[in-house]
């Protein structure tokens, strides 16, 4: 079985870099299951219901959020009828939506994907290590569930790392979003579970994480409020990771994808 994982979609550019270039990946890598990061997808800030339809269309099979959920407020209502829209497991009781879901697969496979928010320098949310283990309880790999995706959406690397200890041998793949920069760590940890700190983003890196870099250059330099920040509008890289699994459900091979844009190709 073949994962694909992209990181944070950010704006139009990030958004049409995943709908042109996705199809072809699926076909020609020969994708199982493609889970994406869309918390960026709306102008930067959220997501609506019409751009998860259109990346669904495009070939994801789950799409995960984080800090961003609610910044399009249309989210709190569209989200329980989005079977494939995760959002971080960690919220409060009560919250609208879900942070663990099982989807069905390309090839009819169970993955569950679970979606976190880390606590370092992040909201004040409850326990992400606790509310993972609750899910990979209830669907233990290789008897509920055919493979487990779990992204952890936090911006100390050392959160992630820890969530990807806990974590190795249980689950499929443990990777880390939000800080839009790829880092170059993925390996199959000893117990055979695919990590990487941080997968980067679908959006322009000819900018500041995804933004258009005029405004955050400003703001840095001189400390004084300004305009709004607008995502980064030009050609976008595609940034994930795909992960080969073998039969019990946990890691052979990951790999690094970046397509288009700036960054060097993998």
């Amino acid at each position: 079985m073949r994962l694909l994982f992209l990181g944070d979609v950010v704006g139009k550019a990030g958004r049409t870099a995943v709908t042109e270039r996705l199809p072809g990946l699926v076909s020609d890598l020969k994708l199982d299951c493609v889970v994406i990061n869309g918390e960026n997808a709306a102008h930067g800030f959220g997501i609506t219901e019409a751009i998860y339809e259109e990346l669904c269309e495009a070939g994801a099979d789950c799409i995960t959020l984080g800090n961003h959920s609610w910044d399009q407020r249309e989210a709190l209502v569209f989200i329980d009828r989005a079977p494939r829209l995760v959002r971080p497991v960690n919220y409060p009781a009560g919250t609208p939506g879900r942070g663990a879901q099982l989807v069905t697969a390309k090839n009819g496979a169970q993955v569950l994907v679970v979606n976190v928010m880390g606590r370092v320098f992040m909201d004040a949310m409850d326990d992400p290590f606790a509310a993972v283990e609750r899910e990979v309880e209830a669907a233990p790999l290789g008897r509920v569930a055919d493979a487990i995706v779990v992204d952890i959406h936090a911006e100390a690397t050392s959160e992630k790392q820890v969530m990807g200890h806990i974590l190795d041998g249980r689950v499929s793949l443990v990777v880390g979003t939000h800080t839009h920069v790829p880092t170059a760590d993925h390996r199959v940890l000893p117990g055979g579970t695919a990590f990487q700190t941080d997968v980067g983003m679908c959006g322009d890196y000819d900018g500041v994480i995804g933004m258009d870099k005029a405004e955050p250059m400003r703001r840095m330099r001189e400390k004084t409020p300004g305009g709004k920040f607008e995502p980064a509008g030009g050609p976008a890289t595609l940034s994930g990771v795909i992960v080969d699994l073998g039969a019990n459900g946990l890691a052979t091979a990951v790999t690094p994808l970046r397509v288009g844009g700036v960054l060097a190709p993998t």
